[in-house]
């Protein structure tokens, strides 16, 4: 009987099929890695700006609550005006705004505090800060509440809208009718937002009124 032929495949198409596998392999590797890392990318973005929305919920409601009301720090008398941007470390080591604001949540007054709530905004070691009291005036020795806002912040500045311009400075005692917040930061460099101050302008006592 003749003998039967085996056929197999030859040394060189098992290279080539592998050097074939190989590199589909590679590409199928990269494009899921590239795949990954943009769903990672994707998310970090995603939570940032889901940060910086949170706070600039946080200022937008407190600047619209803002009372028409000194406040004292440290036992010491009430410091004139409404509004008060600190570039001296009262409330940090930089640059700080400080107000009172109503509408702290106390239903029933069940807690033995008022409705007024004093806040202020600095920047500390790369983060915005929120900070409160528990009592609108602040007694000596008492340390604020602190809130972490935003980090990977670099500077922050406030910008006062009174008298049909924007001004670095608060002139006066009255409070602006808008501020702007604008917040250096390490990822999406400046960033300005605009807030209203829900209040109306100071009324002068009227000549006329009978005492």
């Amino acid at each position: 009987m003749a003998s039967r032929l085996v056929k197999g495949f030859t040394l060189l198409e098992v290279l080539i099929a592998m050097a074939i596998f190989a590199v589909i392999s590679l590409s199928s590797f990269t494009i899921f890695d590239t795949v990954f890392v943009s769903d990672e990318q994707s998310k970090i973005k995603t939570e940032r700006l889901n940060e910086l929305n949170r706070a600039f919920i946080v200022m937008e409601r407190d600047f619209l609550q803002i009372a028409r009301r000194t406040m004292r720090v440290n036992g010491e008398a009430p410091l004139s005006g409404y509004m008060h941007l600190d570039d001296q470390g009262y409330f940090s080591e930089t640059t700080g705004l400080a107000f009172v604001r109503s509408g702290w949540t106390n239903p029933g007054m069940l807690l033995p505090r008022s409705d007024l709530q004093t806040v202020a905004y600095n920047m500390q070691d790369g983060v915005l800060n929120r900070l409160h009291y528990n009592f609108v005036d602040a007694v000596v020795g008492q340390e604020p509440m602190v809130r972490p806002l935003l980090t990977g912040i670099e500077d922050v500045k406030f910008e006062f809208y009174m008298a049909g311009k924007w001004l670095k400075e608060i002139e006066g005692t009255d409070l602006p009718q808008a501020v702007a917040v604008i917040l250096q930061t390490e990822d999406f460099g400046e960033l300005r937002r605009q807030f209203l101050v829900a209040s109306e302008p100071e009324k002068e006592a009227d000549d006329d009124e009978q005492t």
